[in-house]
């Protein structure tokens, strides 16, 4: 079936419409960053850098390093980002430009975030690095799609039974990683975790300026909630929406966190740019070795 020009639409030079970017331009290898300004940081490690375009905040390098192949991608913040990126970049593989129509033949991309975390528990070490073998989302970005394959309902129901979610958020969805790819990226430094994916970074994760929260120990329930050995370890914004709709489309995705923030001592980082420059360094040397 052939797609609509208004399901799958692309720019004049043949682009995809918001990554502004052709099928040649990126690599089987592609990490995410939140921030445009850390692709440089990423890709200024390459040996050559054969590709950089960018469009609104999605800014993208590709090129290769130690023989390898890599494109360094900008997500913006959040979910709804994740949607876009995931999307065009499954598009970019997968679906035939000159004839609109899906191939036979399906590609697979490794999918690697380098991003910034705060940690809900005192024992989490500040500038420590943390992957995500789960993620629960608080957005309703899955709930749109025919997913729950790929969800844990047993973990979700738990937790909303441990916290009284209310009926009028969205329901939680919990997700994993791709256990293959992630063993290529674990060392000893590593710690594994159950992230939580947040709406927003003020009151949904619990921090108080000028507006009140509905649940002033939200953070404290998630702390304090268990499932076997599992525990919530840490708070971003975009790790369930990769792993599920990477899951989704069959492509390997693992989130590494960086924790800059402790929201249970009040701790943060002295040098948060040092610190996430040691887990791209990380990253690379893992993925290319």
């Amino acid at each position: 079936m052939q797609l609509s020009p208004s399901e799958f639409i692309l720019n004049t030079d043949n682009s995809i419409y918001h990554l502004n970017l052709l099928p040649e331009d990126i690599a089987q290898t592609v990490i995410t960053v939140g921030d445009p300004d850390r692709v440089p940081e990423v890709s200024k490690y390459f040996d050559h850098i054969e590709i950089k375009k960018g469009k609104r905040e999605f800014h993208t390098h590709t090129g290769t390093l130690n023989g390898k192949r890599i494109t360094v991608l900008s997500t913006g913040i959040g979910t709804d980002n994740i949607d876009i990126v995931l999307n065009e970049l499954d598009a970019l593989v997968n679906i035939d430009f000159s004839t609109r129509k899906i191939k036979s033949k399906l590609t697979t991309l490794d999918i690697i975030r380098i991003g910034t975390s705060g940690a809900i528990h005192a024992d989490i070490p500040i500038d420590s690095f943390l992957m995500s073998e789960y993620a629960i989302g608080f957005d309703s970005l899955l709930q749109f799609y025919n997913s729950l394959h790929v969800q844990h309902p047993e973990i979700q129901e738990a937790f909303m039974a441990h916290t009284g979610w209310y009926n009028h958020k969205s329901t939680p969805y919990v997700v994993s990683y791709d256990k293959t790819l992630g063993s290529k990226l674990m060392s000893n430094n590593i710690l594994l975790g159950f992230t939580a994916t947040n709406v927003g970074f003020y009151g949904p994760q619990g921090r108080k300026l000028r507006l009140e929260t509905q649940d002033n120990d939200l953070n404290g329930k998630l702390a304090a909630f268990r499932y076997n050995d599992l525990k919530i370890t840490n708070l971003e914004m975009e790790t369930s929406g990769i792993y599920g709709l990477a899951k989704l489309l069959g492509h390997r995705a693992v989130s590494m966190n960086c924790i800059l923030a402790n929201r249970s001592t009040g701790q943060f980082s002295k040098d948060p740019k040092a610190s996430t420059e040691k887990l791209i360094q990380h990253t690379l040397e893992k993925i290319t070795k």
